[in-house]
């Protein structure tokens, strides 16, 4: 279930009441009078199935509640109620399946923007991922893995591409291509430091390294995996089961890969160079595509299970 508080002008109360009230699966509404201060207006309350999440809020949209007062929502981890029950298996479809495009489009276009916290984490998980390389050491290459947060900018151009905003698809690809290069170049001055320290040396980027060579040695299975990945990570997503997303993040290759290009190039070892930057735009580009296509099948899946959505009035 979702909860649902609206601020809403007095004069629009009785038109949003009846737009709730006429969308199938909500329950536990509430209207409070004059309540609202900044905006001034009524706070109307209510609890929605999240089946029927993404109409009522695209209608409540559609009807400028959110220019002339404002939309907030919440998941309810529990709600003890019959009516709450009743209102979810009226809903039409499965709560597994549905979709909050609003949600999914708020997220992708908070997490694909290039600030100095994404590009912080996805430079330390590239300096991990270059001890891990150097070392051979598979751990620090999953621990890399699991720190690396180029997951929101890459969904970013998939929702982007989807709903063909292209300024969304320009600032995820900002956020992606631009933090990569930041991240590569402190990869390779923090190899510099190592060296300079006693702590890397060029026969350990030579070195054999079985449990990290197929990190610069990319086939058909490195784009295999990362769409599969993109898969489970959209799913993980939309579904709200972001707990998925870990298990996401340690299937790919794209933080080891650039790392390995990084601290490579500083050795001069320009086959590990080219070899990493395949597997790093191998693992982008199937995860975009898996994305992309994963959005688009859930998009025309739930549209032919949802029922008519609710119209507001005008």
């Amino acid at each position: 279930m979702l909860h649902l508080r609206l601020i809403t002008p007095a004069d629009r109360t009785d038109e949003v009441v009846r737009l709730i009230e006429g969308t199938v699966g909500t329950t536990h509404l509430a209207v409070l009078t004059g309540a609202a201060r900044d905006p001034e207006g009524d706070v109307v309350m209510c609890d929605v199935a999240r089946e029927a999440g993404d109409d009522l809020i695209g209608a409540l949209r559609a009807a400028g509640i959110d220019e002339c007062g404002s939309i907030a929502v919440e998941n309810i981890d529990l709600s003890l109620s019959q009516r709450a029950d009743r209102a979810e298996e009226d809903a039409p479809g499965e709560a597994a399946d549905a979709v909050l495009w609003e949600h999914l489009t708020d997220l992708t276009h908070e997490e694909s923007t290039l600030t100095v916290t994404y590009v912080a984490f996805l430079s330390v998980a590239t300096m991990l991922a270059a001890c891990g390389v150097m070392l051979d050491n598979a751990i620090l290459i999953v621990g890399a893995m699991a720190v690396g947060p180029e997951f929101g900018p890459l969904t970013g151009v998939s929702t982007a591409l989807v709903y063909r905003a292209p300024r969304l698809v320009a600032r995820s690809l900002w956020a992606l291509l631009a933090g990569f290069a930041l991240a590569m170049l402190a990869a390779a001055g923090f190899a510099w430091l190592m060296d300079a320290l006693g702590l890397f040396t060029a026969d350990m980027i030579k070195a054999d390294r079985p449990n990290t060579a197929f990190i610069w040695q990319p086939d058909w299975m490195s784009f295999v995996v990362a769409f599969l990945a993109g898969i489970a990570g959209t799913l993980s997503l939309t579904s709200a089961k972001s707990g998925a997303l870990i298990g996401v993040a340690i299937s790919v290759t794209t933080v080891p890969a650039a790392a390995n290009a990084a601290v490579a190039f500083s050795y001069r070892d320009y086959a590990q160079t080219t070899g990493s930057t395949l597997q790093l735009l191998a693992n982008l580009g199937g995860i975009v595509l898996a994305g992309t296509l994963t959005l688009i099948a859930q998009k025309w899946l739930w549209g032919r299970r949802r029922g008519p959505a609710p119209k507001a009035a005008r």
